[in-house]
């Protein structure tokens, strides 16, 4: 049975559920509720999560462990001597999952039938062209014995999604009748419905926590993989960065740590003192009618694409920063350069420093204002002299992490400022940061298990620090100096 079908039909026993537990409350009393503990919507209430959440529950439980059965069942059936030069297990169950899933295309699309399966296990050839057909590209160098653990893989996962699908099913029943029949005019409906619903509140807001710890322990597992194979202490001092995916590779940090503070830094040049500036102009000088125009517009910047910004900087920005500064000044002949990633990034960021800047200092009582202008300031001096040093926390805390997310950039800087892992004070040369060297190194066909894929996620858990730690750093500002006005 398809999940999104199971899916439906335990909703369906659900709100059947609702509509007889309801029922069933009105009955016991005669229709009249006022002999009831509980309003009689909360008796049905409780027949529906009985009858939704164990299910649901029994079935994210199994469909996250069903994979890890399914290929410690199949993974014996592979021939290690079969398994192609270059290739690990892993690579190996990867394709045994993506060959198992063509053919439950090919037999749901009618180009195999479901009996021509057995017969075709010795007809590679066959097979190959029936899953070319669905999409589903398969090598030469892949076996027969990778071809029969996907059919397994096949015929296990469907036998499994059986016994699951009815085992929910029951389940669903089972909870829902159990909870029907307790319902009496005494049984406090309500209380039970409250507390089914703070727990899943519960489980719904501790999704992130949990996020962010399967993040964190993905990350330090493979970097942990890929010190066991290459030294710490290069890794953080070398100064070059030359993966060779054959052996001798050097993969230091230095020169893509240095773009991406180099990047940055232009970018923190651009936008702070540009949203900064705006977000005090908007807060005290402009007009009601000039604010409620001019805000909308500055943060339209936020919502366009990155990629758009990439564009702007490849097509527009580069080839004029190159024209009229890099070769008439003999720095440089490239249109990628920490320059044009660094502008269009800052530009990108106003928004950042300027809302977020906007609301500290909208939030200064009104009557720290009225004071200074009791004492004679002009408003220039009072902006400068009253209302900057109370916002100062707050507008730090923007500017730490406007700079975190300029750190994360990929896109501007991949079109902007090319792909060069160097050291250089040159801002007019080609440069290249963490994140854009991440997503070269996961992609392509070096086998996972190399060190030249592994640093990836060191590369990563680095970033992760950094970024960690300025959010770290900007909390700790805006908490320790913040200031509280009645």
């Amino acid at each position: 049975m398809a999940i999104w079908l199971l899916v439906l039909i335990v909703l369906a026993m659900g709100f059947a559920g609702f509509v007889l537990g309801r029922k069933r409350a009105l009955n016991a009393v005669g229709g009249n509720i006022r002999n009831l503990h509980s309003l009689p919507s909360y008796y049905g209430q409780t027949v529906f999560i009985f009858a939704i959440v164990p299910a649901f529950l029994l079935m994210i439980c199994w469909l996250i462990l069903e994979p890890f059965y399914i290929e410690s069942r199949v993974s014996g059936m592979i021939d290690p001597t079969e398994i192609a030069d270059g290739s690990s297990t892993s690579l190996v169950m990867s394709d045994v999952r993506r060959i198992s899933s063509g053919l439950d295309t090919a037999v749901d699309r009618g180009v195999l039938r479901e009996g021509d399966l057995d017969g075709m296990r010795n007809d590679l050839d066959t097979l190959r062209a029936r899953l070319g057909d669905v999409g589903v590209a398969v090598g030469s160098d892949i076996k027969q014995s990778v071809f029969l653990a996907a059919q397994e893989y096949r015929s296990i996962g469907a036998t499994l999604r059986g016994v699951m699908s009815g085992v929910v099913l029951l389940l669903s029943i089972a909870a829902a009748a159990w909870a029907f029949l307790r319902l009496t005019p005494e049984f406090r409906a309500r209380n039970v419905t409250e507390a089914a619903i703070k727990v899943l509140l519960i489980l719904a807001s501790s999704v992130a926590v949990m996020t962010t710890i399967g993040i964190v322990m993905s990350l330090i597992f493979e970097t942990s993989n890929f010190f066991k194979m290459y030294p710490l202490s290069e890794f953080l001092f070398s100064t070059t960065w030359n993966p060779q995916f054959r052996g001798g590779s050097d993969l230091g940090i230095l020169p893509l740590l240095w773009g991406t503070l180099y990047v940055s830094f232009v970018a923190l040049l651009v936008a702070v003192p540009v949203g900064l500036f705006s977000a005090i102009y908007l807060a005290e000088y402009a007009t009601k009618r000039v604010r409620t125009f001019a805000k909308p517009v500055i943060e339209i910047l936020a919502g366009i694409p990155t990629i758009v910004y990439g564009l702007f900087a490849l097509i527009t920005v580069g080839p004029l920063l190159r024209d009229y500064f890099a070769q008439p000044l003999g720095l440089g002949a490239s249109s990628s350069s920490v320059m044009t990633a660094g502008l269009v990034m800052g530009i990108m960021l106003i928004p950042f420093v300027s809302s977020l800047s906007d609301d500290i200092i909208n939030a200064v009582p009104q009557s720290m204002r009225d004071g200074s202008y009791g004492l004679g300031a002009t408003q220039s001096e009072t902006v400068r002299q009253v209302i900057i040093p109370a916002a100062l926390p707050g507008i730090i805390g923007a500017i730490l992490l406007a700079a975190s997310r300029a750190i994360g950039e990929t896109m501007i800087v991949v079109l902007g400022a090319g792909a060069a892992a160097k050291l250089s004070l040159n801002p007019f040369e080609a440069m290249t940061t963490i994140t854009v060297k991440i997503v070269s190194q996961l992609t392509g066909d070096t086998e996972f298990a190399s060190p030249e894929t592994l640093v990836a996620f060191a590369l990563g858990l680095s970033l992760f620090v950094v970024t960690l730690g300025l959010n770290v750093l900007a909390l700790w500002i805006v908490r320790r100096y913040r200031e509280q006005y009645e």
